[in-house]
């Protein structure tokens, strides 16, 4: 078995809960740290439990005194890292004690949870070393529904499937002469990256095919993948993060997205947060949906001693008090311990019913999965045509340079066939743009644009972004997600146009309008260095966002951007 993992008081303890960091410190001694590893519905969870704990001051049977550590990811990546960490481990890269093992998981949804012991076992046949679904315990769950504004949430009330309804509708109107003529602009997240994304995707499946999802075969997928890329081709935007993607629904408005599928607790969060004169949202419940359940799996596995097994159980204890039970539905989540109440979150007012009837959908067997993961990012996500505006100015010497060509590879590696992106080139001068498609020719040639970057010149920020604007206005991909990623370690100097002209030509592509170009932006290097309320300013017209990105980050910002298109 693994050894301990120890940690010294004295050096500071900080618990890391999805980039935010919280301390407790009781004394000098050593002690056993605990790494709790949840995807990211449980992070506001993490941030209230895990320091509730620790203030206890736990100690194991023999006193030894331990804290536990709640890290929260995208429950994709939470499976793609433990797979990872056991692949070390099996070729003798890593000793089971490393301490970025996770004594205890957590995944958003039992579908990941089938992925993650289907992934080990090829790993490892016969160990077992995740226990099966119906023997880890529930922590908490949240179905999913989907989210639209409360004037058009009558029309999909009480239909045998939504998708069927939205498919061919372009407004809301078209389902429902009563409601008013808002447009469909339907959002999910990557569902190779998020739970309710796999979920999203797997329901997909299952309404066209007309079968439980645990029937599915991998014949079966190919068959119905036609109709499950027409739902697909409805997307105007795919997230990384469910929360975040709710969030954006509520910031941009229904202009921006009128329908996305997420959990029941984002739309109880949208309403609990909305400011007055804000729109209202409603869950509409599915006839059969996923509950996402959140369980507590600790791993039966070499790189979890005795003393975390002993003191991960005091934790699962922990988590599933009444107490915390109650916190969890406090916070929109539906307590996983039978006889909690459920409190003032679930009512209508706040968008959601407190007892909705739905049937359960129960995950496929997890090659089917693996075979639907792979069919979307092949063939059933939606296209996209990307316009990135790269700054090679004098300031992008060095690190930063090599840094960015490295992001840009992978980035255009990353690109499928049915993908078109367009590179200009910024630094004294703004370049024409060099347009590609993900073929490996086309890939040769962005390349080529990468190899040739050189870091000289001032910075035209502000012409080169209207330049992509203007070409991708001008070259429009019906069909498709259009945006452009204008990549920048620079204030603007020396461009023709000004900030507030520039914003104003932005809006002319924006939400309302047919064309939907979204801006994201990325600051590269530290704020000082570079104007980010310009870049913020740029993003937020057109419903994108902005990122710092720095030489050890900007591959994963480029990378989480890669799933938005």
């Amino acid at each position: 078995m693994g050894q301990h993992r120890w940690l010294g008081w004295s050096a500071g303890l900080a618990l890391l809960v999805g980039g935010c960091d919280f301390s407790a410190n009781f004394d000098n001694t050593p002690a056993l740290e605990v790494k709790l590893l949840f995807g990211s519905a449980l992070k506001e969870f993490c941030a209230q439990a895990v320091p509730q704990f620790n203030q206890q001051n736990p100690k194991l049977a023999d006193g030894t005194r331990f804290q536990i550590t709640c890290t929260t990811l995208g429950t994709g990546d939470v499976v793609t890292q433990v797979v990872n960490l056991a692949q070390q481990w099996q070729q003798g890269q890593i000793k089971a004690d490393n301490p970025e093992f996770p004594t205890l998981i957590s995944l958003d949804g039992d579908i990941y949870h089938s992925q993650l012991i289907y992934r080990l076992e090829q790993l490892f046949p016969g160990k077992n070393y995740i226990p099966a679904i119906t023997t880890a315990p529930l922590m908490a769950y949240s179905p999913m529904v989907f989210m639209v504004p409360s004037q058009v949430a009558d029309s999909l009330k009480n239909v045998n499937s939504v998708y069927q309804k939205i498919l061919p509708a372009a407004t809301f109107q078209a389902i429902d002469p009563q409601a008013p003529p808002l447009k469909i602009f339907f959002v999910q997240t990557a569902p190779t990256r998020s739970n309710s994304g796999l979920q999203t995707l797997v329901t997909q499946f299952a309404e066209v095919s007309g079968k439980p999802p645990e029937q599915m075969t991998i014949k079966e997928v190919q068959t119905y993948l036609p109709q499950v890329q027409k739902i697909q081709a409805k997307v105007t935007r795919y997230g990384v993060s469910t929360g975040s993607l709710a969030r954006d629904m509520v910031k941009y408005g229904p202009f921006w997205a009128s329908i996305g599928s997420v959990y029941e607790s984002a739309v109880i969060e949208a309403n609990q947060k909305a400011t007055p004169g804000q729109t209202r949202y409603v869950a509409i419940y599915p006839k059969a949906t996923f509950t996402s359940n959140m369980r507590a799996i600790l791993p039966s596995a070499p790189w979890v001693s005795p003393q975390e097994r002993e003191a991960a159980e005091q934790v699962m204890a922990f988590l599933r008090s009444p107490p915390t039970q109650e916190l969890a539905a406090g916070l929109g989540l539906r307590p996983g311990v039978p006889g909690v109440s459920l409190g003032s979150q679930f009512t209508p007012s706040n968008g959601v019913q407190p007892q909705p009837t739905f049937d359960s959908l129960r995950p496929p067997a997890p090659e089917v999965v693996a075979t639907m993961l792979q069919a979307w990012e092949q063939v059933a996500k939606k296209p996209s045509r990307v316009v990135v505006v790269v700054d090679d100015s004098g300031s992008m010497r060095g690190q930063k340079l090599a840094a960015v060509q490295q992001s840009l590879y992978s980035y255009i590696n990353n690109l499928r066939p049915q993908d078109e992106l367009a590179l200009i080139r910024f630094s004294s001068q703004v370049d024409a743009p060099i347009s590609i498609q993900g073929t490996a020719a086309g890939k040769q040639q962005g390349l080529a644009f990468v190899n040739n970057l050189r870091a000289q010149g001032a910075t035209l920020l502000y012409d080169a972004t209207l330049a992509a604007q203007t070409w991708l206005r001008q070259n429009l991909r019906p069909g498709a997600i259009n945006a452009v990623v204008v990549l920048t370690d620079g204030e603007d100097s020396g461009s023709r146009i000004r900030l507030p002209q520039l914003e104003q030509t932005l809006r002319q592509s924006g939400l309302n309008t047919d064309e939907r170009i979204s801006f994201f932006t990325i600051g590269y290097g530290n704020e000082g260095e570079f104007n980010p309320q310009a870049l913020q300013r740029i993003a937020t017209i057109n419903g994108g966002y902005y990122k710092q990105g720095k030489p050890e980050t900007i591959a994963n910002v480029m990378a989480d951007l890669q799933l938005e298109f």
